[in-house]
């Protein structure tokens, strides 16, 4: 009685009959035992002045009263402007229209989205626990994480996790392994790769396993979300979410030396016990590896990109280690502004748009052997054309002991061809 005095009320006021019905709505007037449907429709009744007015200005009625001189039903969005009542507020964190079917939900970022991509691999991330001793004296326990992306039991983590004492990939250490769901299994480390710090253990079981789905992360910008997941500190299901900082953070940029690799860089929280968890993307895919954090601040973790580490992968299936080719060189990436300023310097650098500058040349390398010299610029790399680091890697793929031909400029224009044979990386490098 009280709502019907108040639609009385603005009925005969000066707002428009339409906005005042409107403006009821949003307040949530239209409810409790005139609601007919939480989800569909709301019952409202009417003052006749009020009916009159809105009669050519409401959608018409699914059904009618035998009295339709009282009753009119208007659509529930009505009632809860920028509000959807929980049904629906599942169904579009699920990416479920109001029809019950699936639709394709393009960069939407809802109130689920994390907690839904956390759920897709939780179940398949795990704790890795390894026995720490010397001597047969006991020294405690290594804590760390691990994603099984195998229905096999093929469980991804870091080298440094199963690996602590310099385990070889022949001795088959032995580590324990914790699933969410509190299963316990005795896992066996069959792979690891120092350089990249990845390896594989592998546990068996009779029942299914949960996986992880591998996404890619060439994809990834800065700025996107992601969800870091693992067990910091021995808390087993733990998730922190942040964005990607980085997407191709050099080693060179923190300070580590040996072979160039990169890094996404994300201020999702990692602590100990995150290293080999995974970086998940919103989608639920797994798009890197924790792997370390800068101890000195807050918001600086990283972790090894999907795309490396499943190159990692296919070497591990192929020839049981990682194979990398290598040339002595240290490089630099070049682009317009940076040519422009060493042209400024020294007026003798080559006329180039883009291409690799040499910075130096291991004494004795396969690169030192085939006359490269510092400050020439890689142009071209076995008859392609580059401009980054990364081209030539990928040129190079695992080709050992084959010949490959470098064009390179140096100065005044001077155009050398040179003829390199890669070597095999030592893996203490």
């Amino acid at each position: 009685m009280k709502r019907f005095r108040f639609l009385r009320k603005l009925s005969n006021s000066n707002e428009k009959p339409f906005t005042a019905v409107l403006a009821l709505a949003a307040a949530g007037f239209f409810s409790g035992n005139e609601t007919t449907s939480s989800r569909t429709s709301i019952l409202v009744s009417l003052p006749d002045p009020l009916k009159d007015s809105l009669k050519d200005r409401l959608v018409r009625p699914a059904f009618i009263s035998a009295d339709q001189s009282q009753l009119y039903i208007f659509p529930s969005s009505f009632a809860r402007i920028g509000l959807d009542s929980p049904g629906n507020a599942k169904k579009e964190g699920s990416g479920e229209d109001d029809d019950g079917e699936k639709r394709k939900c393009c960069n939407c970022f809802g109130r689920d989205t994390i907690a839904n991509a956390a759920a897709t691999v939780g179940p398949a991330v795990v704790n890795i626990s390894v026995s720490r001793g010397f001597h047969g004296l006991s020294a405690g326990r290594s804590i760390g994480s691990g994603t099984i992306i195998d229905a096999d039991g093929t469980i991804l983590t870091c080298a440094h996790v199963v690996d602590f004492q310099g385990l070889s990939i022949s001795s088959k250490g032995k580590v324990d392994v914790t699933m969410q769901d509190g299963r316990v299994f005795e896992g066996t480390v069959v792979n690891a790769d120092l350089h990249s710090d990845i390896a594989i253990v592998k546990i068996k079981s009779r029942t299914p396993l949960p996986t992880a789905k591998l996404g890619t992360s060439n994809k990834l910008r800065p700025g996107d979300w992601v969800v870091a997941m693992g067990c910091p500190l021995s808390l087993q299901n733990t998730i922190t979410a942040g964005i990607v900082s980085c997407v191709d953070r050099k080693s060179s940029d923190l300070g580590l030396g040996g072979m160039r690799r990169e890094y996404l860089q994300t201020d999702c929280a990692i602590n100990a016990g995150n290293s080999g968890g995974p970086l998940v993307n919103v989608d639920g895919e797994v798009v890197g590896v924790n792997i370390m954090k800068v101890l000195a601040a807050d918001g600086l973790g990283f972790a090894v990109p999907i795309d490396s580490v499943t190159k990692i992968i296919d070497h591990f299936k192929n020839r049981g280690r990682v194979i990398r080719p290598w040339l002595g060189l240290k490089m630099l990436d070049l682009n317009d502004m940076v040519v422009a300023q060493l042209q400024e310097r020294d007026p003798s650098f080559p006329k180039v748009n883009k291409g690799v500058l040499v910075s130096m040349v291991t004494p004795g390398s396969p690169a030192d052997r085939a006359g490269f010299h510092p400050s020439d610029v890689v142009v071209e790399f076995d008859g392609n054309p580059v401009g980054t680091i990364k081209e030539i890697i990928d040129i190079m793929g695992d080709n050992i002991g084959k010949q490959l031909n470098a064009v390179v400029k140096r100065a005044n224009d001077v155009t050398a061809t040179l003829s390199v044979i890669p070597e095999e990386a030592n893996p203490d490098m």
